[in-house]
């Protein structure tokens, strides 16, 4: 079932780490080529004699094979040799470096290299798993697109009972069997997203923006990548770092930039998904040098920018996908339908400022989806991460 398929198994420090020998049986006898890196600390669980033997390859510890020779094991090498990093056991201290881009031992090295799905299996106490820092590190690791298996319940080496066990060699074979067998709606389709605001200048000191974070547009370019999805992510100014590797990040400032990238790019995607907030209206002209306060007022001649989802729906071939956002104040669902049918979409996600908790700069959500068809469905209120598989798990259902 994994014949051909190339794995990459890291090992931390957990009394788990002789579960890690099994793993690396299962996936050999599916027919996987596995590599093993493991960290110092996994030495006290663990035998590197027993993974190499059962992997067939040499396991790596150190960044140097032979020092005195300058002989290095090529983690960049590594990192794009796998179709899949699984970090199992993955203890706190692992999952805190790599959620914060400490690289101190050459599995975090190989982590940073990698371009392929990263899964990480959690293996601690269960006070440590439930511990306020650990939840914190994996949802960040998990907005930046890795995988996170939950930690399951049971005896822990503790004596305490609870959850924090990794799960068992033969659960995880399977998913792994499950990953390289299964085609999502997603995989092999070019994905255009729009995210964050644009800032229109004033002059080179002032601009005219809005509060959009960017956060809904990258949680949805994570997830689509996640997918299996070719993903062109086009973003306004943000203060966002965590974005899978596999995406192709496109950055502007001004709603001109974008819709001349997003026009550019259009024509040959599959979906687009447009959640930038786009300012509509820009400075007819933008000083060369900054505005002195000279005066109690001062008057801006606004003119109207371009439409980018209009635009986009005017050209939409019957074989495509065009999602819109619509964050409204009041009659949301009348000014949500009217700009579906006006912008030509398959879709429309509605946001509403009236609901707590949602919108702008923050990590959670609540949306409302229409179709073409003016069929509704409402979720309630959810993380950004959560809503962004809510509306491809929609939009993968959609007919074009």
């Amino acid at each position: 079932m994994l014949r051909g398929k190339k794995i990459l198994l890291g090992i931390s420090g957990s009394i788990a780490a002789y579960k890690s020998t099994y793993l690396v049986r299962y996936l050999v006898k599916e027919g996987a080529e596995v590599k093993v890196v493991m960290t110092h600390a996994a030495l006290d669980f663990v035998t590197p004699v027993s993974l190499a033997t059962l992997s067939k390859n040499p396991v790596i510890m150190d960044f140097y094979s032979d020092r005195e020779a300058g002989t290095w094991n090529n983690h960049v090498e590594l990192g794009l040799w796998a179709d899949l990093l699984l970090i199992a056991p993955a203890t706190a201290n692992t999952l805190a470096n790599m959620a914060h881009g400490i690289c101190d031992n050459v599995l975090l090295a190989c982590y940073l290299s990698a371009r392929c799905p990263v899964w990480v299996f959690p293996a601690m106490d269960l006070d440590m798993y439930a511990n306020a820092s650990t939840q914190a590190n994996l949802k960040i690791l998990s907005k930046m697109g890795v995988k996170v298996f939950e930690a399951t319940e049971g005896e822990l080496a503790s004596g305490l009972s609870g959850k924090g066990r990794m799960q068992e060699p033969e659960e995880i074979r399977d998913e792994v069997v499950h990953l390289f067998n299964q085609k999502t709606y997603w995989s092999g389709k070019h994905v255009l997203i729009t995210a964050g605001p644009t800032y229109e200048a004033i002059d080179p000191v002032r601009f005219i923006g809005n509060h959009s974070s960017g956060k809904m547009g990258y949680a949805l370019a994570n997830k689509a990548a996640s997918e299996g999805a070719q993903v062109t992510l086009v973003s306004g100014p943000t203060a966002i770092t965590e974005l899978d590797p596999r995406v192709d990040l496109v950055s502007v400032v001004s709603a001109s930039e974008m819709n001349n990238k997003v026009q550019a790019l259009f024509p040959s995607v599959d979906v687009g998904i447009f959640a930038a907030a786009v300012a509509d209206y820009t400075p007819r002209q933008v000083s060369d040098t900054k505005i002195k306060k000279n005066d109690n007022e001062l008057s801006l001649d606004l003119v109207k920018t371009q439409d980018i989802l209009g635009n986009c729906g005017k050209i939409k071939s019957e074989d495509q996908l065009l999602i819109g956002f619509a964050l409204e104040t009041n009659d949301e669902i009348k000014y949500a339908t009217e700009k579906l049918k006006k912008k030509n979409l398959n879709a429309i996600i509605l946001n509403s400022l009236k609901d707590e908790g949602a919108g702008f700069k923050g990590d959670n959500n609540k949306i409302t989806i229409i179709d073409k068809n003016n069929n509704i469905l409402e979720f309630g209120l959810k993380s950004k991460t959560e809503v962004a598989n809510d509306i491809l798990n929609f939009i993968s259902k959609l007919k074009s």
